[in-house]
């Protein structure tokens, strides 16, 4: 199982940036949600890494599935 990372940065200005690493798909955001909610959930920016768009094996199953195939 691959590890899962997010760092939080407060920079001078009060701005919060969240990192996340380890997580494929766009299951970041879920990951990520509760955290921002709890940081008053107002998203100013949102830049998605390379690791977003890969989606993990069971997502590719799943959509499989989905799609009949």
């Amino acid at each position: 199982m691959q590890l899962e990372e997010i760092d939080v940065f407060i920079e001078k200005d009060g701005q919060v940036r969240i990192e996340v690493r380890g997580v494929k798909g766009a299951h970041c955001l879920a990951v990520t949600k509760d955290l921002e909610h709890a940081l008053g959930g107002q998203v100013v920016k949102r830049e998605m890494t390379p690791e977003a768009n890969v989606q993990d094996q069971k997502q590719a199953e799943a959509q499989q599935w989905q799609r009949g195939a």
